[in-house]
């Protein structure tokens, strides 16, 4: 998918100020047990074609609406993955604005994902 220079710009300033993982990285955390949330930050019909089993689904147009309703405690680890770590990205910044101190954005996002080996729920 081609992106808008405004758009990428955007999405670079706030990846500068989160925290990024790769999928390797998250394998890893996930391997380990570390507790954590993850979320998918995808629209409603990229989350019905497929998703990690036992993410939940909070769509980036949505995340700041309910996140505090479902991840209360604001030092909880959240992972958030999208298509590629784009959106996931702007939903991380928004999230560390307000007050989520562990908030991760997933690089690579659903395409790396896909094959990661971890266990998927597809349609």
């Amino acid at each position: 998918m081609k992106h808008s220079p405004e758009f990428l710009k955007l999405v670079n300033e706030a990846k500068s100020r989160v925290r990024q993982i790769d999928i390797e990285g998250y394998k890893k955390m996930a391997a380990a047990g570390e507790p954590h949330t993850l979320v998918d930050t995808r629209e409603e019909s990229e989350w019905a074609a497929g998703h990690v089993k036992g993410a939940a689904h909070m769509s980036k147009g949505v995340i700041e609406r309910d996140i505090e309703e479902k991840v209360p405690d604001k030092s909880a680890t959240i992972v958030l993955y999208c298509g590629g770590g784009f959106r996931s990205a702007l939903a991380a910044d928004n999230l560390q604005k307000m007050g989520y101190q562990n908030a991760i954005s997933l690089d690579g996002g659903w395409r790396a994902l896909k094959e990661s080996g971890l266990e998927l729920t597809e349609p």
